[in-house]
């Protein structure tokens, strides 16, 4: 008996992304047996894109980069995932050109809003693509975090910024354009009519500890980020927040 083709891929687990797939499992469980449509906003070279086709899920990625859509159809060929998985290039802005409205069960926008023109603008692109019952994962860099990184770093006049900017800035160097906390996070969801479920931290201790802690005792590791990811303050110090929502 064959039975690789009855086995149930599994996602990739990591400690920088365990809080996040713990979510989305929980959302691909809720529809079992169904094949979803999902759109990675910003998804690059797939690394949430295709673990989700290989559990049996179409999945279109848009994004800016020629070359992440490059590696990501390479990527998805390699998995033997290639009919599943769509690549585009375009912007989270411009999403009503590139997807038809209500069309999508899931949306994934992981660390775009930080870096777009408008936030608000691309949040309402991806509430108008989602179908009614459809579902938003939203990853953000926590303000948070990055005070308290510059701070145990020494680069107190960064940290000071972050927390006196009204967008989380560090500065004119800053690499980001904003960051966010939960309640902003959610506010923003909220104003484009979306109904937040789920706020956990993403790398709540990973970014704090040294290398050699994290990667000593994996399991361990693993379970202490996925107790501490939903229970403040833990979750607010986390480098990244994850807040999963959905349109009524």
């Amino acid at each position: 008996m064959d039975t690789a083709s009855t086995r149930t891929p599994r996602p990739p687990v990591s400690v920088r992304t365990a809080a996040v797939w713990a979510v989305l499992r929980r959302e691909l469980d809720r529809h079992a047996g169904r094949e979803l449509t999902v759109l990675d906003v910003g998804g690059g070279t797939g690394g949430f894109a295709v673990p989700l086709a290989e559990l049996g899920h179409t999945v279109t990625v848009v994004d800016a980069s020629p070359d992440a859509l490059a590696a990501l159809t390479r990527r998805a060929a390699d998995a033997g995932v290639a009919g599943r998985v769509r690549a585009v290039q375009g912007d989270g802005d411009a999403l009503s050109g590139l997807v038809e409205p209500g069309s999508v069960d899931l949306i994934l926008c992981h660390a775009v809003l930080e870096v777009v023109d408008d936030p608000a603008e691309v949040v309402t692109a991806v509430t108008t693509a989602l179908r009614p019952g459809g579902a938003l994962s939203l990853l953000v860099a926590s303000r948070a975090a990055a005070i308290l990184a510059r701070a145990v770093n020494g680069h107190l006049g960064a940290a000071s910024a972050l927390l006196t900017d009204p967008d989380g800035r560090a500065g004119q160097r800053d690499n980001l354009r904003r960051r966010y906390d939960a309640e902003s996070a959610a506010a923003l969801l909220g104003a484009a009519g979306l109904t937040v479920e789920e706020t956990h931290g993403v790398r709540v201790l990973t970014d704090l500890l040294p290398p050699a802690v994290v990667e000593g005792d994996p399991r361990t590791m693993l379970e202490l980020e996925l107790a501490l990811a939903a229970r403040p303050p833990f979750r607010d110090i986390a480098a990244q927040l994850h807040v999963f929502a959905r349109r009524p």
